[in-house]
């Protein structure tokens, strides 16, 4: 059974897209396994720090990506785009470019997003495209979950409450499980 790593693009406490993680984890299958992986320190890209070496959150998220079968970045969606914090620690994994292919070529992955508007995070994993054609990932687009009213669906400690997600969510889940356990072509 799959490995999964899972990102959320916000480093807020209450973050809708940690909880929706969380959730994840409550109903992937049987046998799979998600692993949330904090992006909370990983520094803001600098290449002189990079030429001193590698930080060490950067390293152990690399290390957790490079070993999973499979990476679900839960992403917010910020002035319709994508969240610098989340785009920052993906530029971190793809240093230095030789790296890339260890860390992403074929990585199996899938884009899902929570929010308190109505838009889902639609733009938001839209925007995520040009980067994953650029890594050279194995995109999961069968596939969708965009989580609108987030403020309702989810509890003040962040637990899930709304079963109509909590069902959309197992099958995204589900879905992204299977596909990670395909082998390329």
């Amino acid at each position: 059974m799959p490995n999964i790593v899972g990102i959320s693009g916000s480093l807020r406490r209450a973050s809708f897209n940690t909880s929706l993680l969380r959730a994840a984890v409550e109903v992937a299958p049987a046998g799979t396994t998600i692993e949330i992986a904090s992006i909370a320190e990983v520094p803001l890209y600098n290449g002189d720090v990079e030429a001193a070496g590698i930080p060490a959150p950067v390293q152990a998220l690399k290390d957790k990506v490079a070993a999973a079968d499979g990476l679900l970045i839960a992403t917010p969606e910020y002035n319709n785009s994508i969240p610098g914090v989340v785009k920052n620690a993906i530029d971190w994994l793809s240093r230095p470019p030789s790296d890339v292919p260890k860390i992403f070529r074929d990585k199996k992955i899938a884009i899902m997003g929570a929010t308190p508007g109505q838009g889902g995070t639609l733009l938001s994993q839209a925007a995520w495209l040009p980067i994953l054609r650029t890594l050279g990932v194995d995109p999961w687009f069968a596939g969708r979950l965009g989580v609108s009213g987030a403020d309702k669906v989810f509890d003040a400690n962040g637990a899930l409450i709304d079963d109509g997600v909590r069902e959309r969510l197992k099958k995204f889940v589900e879905g992204f499980a299977a596909f990670c356990q395909k082998r390329p072509t």
